[in-house]
C-alpha cells in the first residue's frame, strides 16, 4: 500500500466518516445536515520523537509520509525500541454494519421520526421542548510499517428529547435519550415520552429541598452507576496519568485491595454501541480488561507507550477523537459488572436515604462529584417523595469500599449527544453503565 522507510516506525490511520444531525426547538426545525469527511493521520517515530501529519488529501499520503521522514533521524535499531516492540501486527477486516448503514437511510425519514417524537412534548408548564437526532457511520483503515493492515467500520445512532418546565419560581429540566448501533435503536417510544413528561411534572410540582446535608446510604440507577464508574475510577485507570508520577503508581498498584468484594469493573471495546472499538488507533485488538476484580485492582488502560513504560500488556485503549489528533489513552465501554441482588432488595435495606435515577454530569479523580437530576427519598425501605439534591461527593477509595449491594440488572448504555473529554479531545464516543448499586454512605448536599 505505502512505501515505509525501515529506519522509522510509521503508521497511517484513515477515516471515511458520514454523519447527520437534526435539531428541533419547540417543534421548529433549527438544524438539518449531512456531512461526509475523509481524512488521514500519519505518525512517524524515530525512537526519540513522534512526528505527526493530518490531511484531507488521502490520495497523496505517500508524499506526507516522505515529508515526515525528512524531519526525523534515521534509526537502524528502531524495531528494538520498547514502544515499537509493543505494537501488534494485525491483519483483519471487520465490517459489522455495512448491510444496515445509517448513511443509507434518507434524511427525510430521520427528520420525520424526530419531528413526530418532538411533537409529543406537551405540558401546561412547558417552556422549551427540544428534539435531537444524531448518527454516524465510519470506515477505518490502519496500516503500519510493521505490517498491520486493518479495516473496520463503526456506527451509532441516537435521539434525545429534552424539556424545560416552570411553575412560578420553580424550574425543572429533564431528558430522555436512546442510542445504539442502528437507526431502530434511536426510537424513543410513546410510553417513554409519557414517562418523561409525567416524571418532569411530578418533580416540578412536588420535589422538596434536601432537609439536611450529610452522609446517607444511596442507591444509584444504571446510568448513574456508569457515570460513577467512568468518572471516579475509569479516568484513574488511564495509565498516562501515571507516567512520571511515582506516588500515583504506588497508590494504584496492581493487586492492591481498593474496593469491596462485591465490586467488579470491566472495560472493553467489543460491545456494539458508542464505545465499540474492535481495534484501537494503534492497531491493537480489543479485549476485556478487568480494572477491579472482586475488590482488587487488576488492570489499567494502555497505549503502546504507557504499556512499555510500566511493563504491562496492551489493552486496546489508544484512541483519538478523529484524524485531527494523535491517539492517547481513553476508555471505550466501562461498566460495573452485575451482582446477585434485586433493586427492591437494595432499597429495602435502607431506612433513610436516596435513590438517584439520573444525573446531569459527573467528574472525579481522587474525589468525585455527581450532579443528580431525578432523585427520590427512601424511607423505611420504600421510594417516597422526589427531592432536590445539588451534588453527591466523596473520596474515590473510600466510596469504592462502601459499595455494599450490586443488583443483577446490568445495562451498558450508548450516548450520541456528547462524550468523554480529555485534554483538547472532546467529545469522544464511549459507553458506560452497570446495574443498580447501593453505597452505604455518600456525602449528599
Amino acid at each position: 500500500m505505502y512505501k515505509f522507510n525501515d529506519k522509522f516506525y510509521t503508521d497511517v490511520r484513515i477515516e471515511d466518516r458520514y454523519s447527520s444531525e437534526i435539531r428541533l426547538k419547540n417543534g421548529q426545525l433549527e438544524e438539518c445536515k449531512e456531512q461526509s469527511v475523509k481524512k488521514a493521520f500519519i505518525r512517524v517515530f524515530d525512537g526519540n520523537m513522534w512526528y505527526y501529519s493530518s490531511t484531507c488529501d488521502t490520495e497523496g499520503l505517500q508524499k506526507e509520509i516522505d515529508a515526515l521522514y525528512l524531519y526525523a533521524t534515521p534509526n537502524d535499531n528502531i524495531d528494538e525500541h520498547p514502544v515499537v516492540k509493543k505494537f501488534q501486527v494485525n491483519k483483519d477486516t471487520v465490517m459489522r454494519f455495512a448491510k444496515d448503514k445509517v448513511s443509507d437511510i434518507p434524511l427525510e425519514k430521520k427528520v420525520a421520526y424526530i419531528s413526530s417524537a418532538a411533537e409529543k412534548l406537551k405540558s401546561p408548564h412547558l417552556n422549551l421542548g427540544m428534539g435531537l437526532y444524531l448518527d454516524r457511520y465510519s470506515v477505518f483503515n490502519f496500516y503500519s510499517s510493521k505490517g498491520a493492515d486493518i479495516t473496520y467500520d463503526f456506527q451509532t445512532a441516537g435521539a434525545a428529547l429534552s424539556v424545560a418546565l416552570s411553575s412560578g419560581n420553580d424550574q425543572f429540566e429533564n431528558r430522555a435519550s436512546k442510542a445504539g448501533a442502528y437507526f431502530k435503536d434511536a426510537e424513543i417510544t410513546d410510553a417513554e415520552i409519557k414517562e418523561l413528561l409525567d416524571e418532569s411534572e411530578n418533580f416540578l410540582m412536588n420535589a422538596v429541598p434536601l432537609d439536611k446535608a450529610g452522609s446517607y446510604p444511596v442507591v444509584l440507577a444504571p446510568e448513574v452507576t456508569g457515570v460513577f464508574a467512568h468518572e471516579s475510577f475509569g479516568h484513574k485507570s488511564e495509565a498516562d496519568f501515571m507516567l512520571g508520577d511515582e506516588t500515583m503508581a504506588k497508590e494504584w498498584s496492581i493487586g492492591k485491595k481498593v474496593a469491596s468484594d462485591v465490586l467488579t469493573i470491566k472495560e472493553t471495546g467489543t460491545i456494539e454501541g458508542s464505545g465499540y472499538v474492535p481495534y484501537d488507533d494503534e492497531g491493537t485488538k480489543a479485549g476485556v480488561t478487568y480494572l477491579i476484580d472482586k475488590g482488587v485492582l487488576s488492570g489499567r488502560l494502555h497505549s503502546a507507550t504507557t504499556a512499555a513504560y510500566l511493563g504491562e500488556e496492551l489493552t486496546g485503549n489508544a484512541r483519538a477523537m478523529n484524524c485531527d489528533f494523535e491517539p492517547i489513552v481513553r476508555m471505550t465501554n466501562t461498566y460495573i459488572e452485575g451482582g446477585d441482588s434485586t433493586f427492591e432488595e437494595l432499597v429495602s435495606g435502607i431506612k433513610d436515604g436516596f435513590y438517584v435515577k439520573s444525573c446531569k454530569h459527573g467528574s472525579g479523580m481522587s474525589t468525585f462529584t455527581i450532579a443528580p437530576n431525578v432523585c427520590y427519598r427512601i424511607r423505611d425501605g420504600k421510594l417516597a417523595e422526589p427531592v432536590k439534591i445539588a451534588v453527591l461527593t466523596g473520596n474515590v477509595f473510600e466510596t469504592l469500599g462502601l459499595i455494599d449491594g450490586v443488583a443483577d440488572d446490568r445495562k451498558i448504555l450508548s450516548f450520541v449527544g456528547g462524550g468523554c473529554g480529555k485534554m483538547e479531545q472532546f467529545p469522544l464516543p464511549v459507553g458506560l453503565g452497570g446495574p443498580h448499586i447501593r453505597v452505604s454512605e455518600i456525602n449528599v448536599q
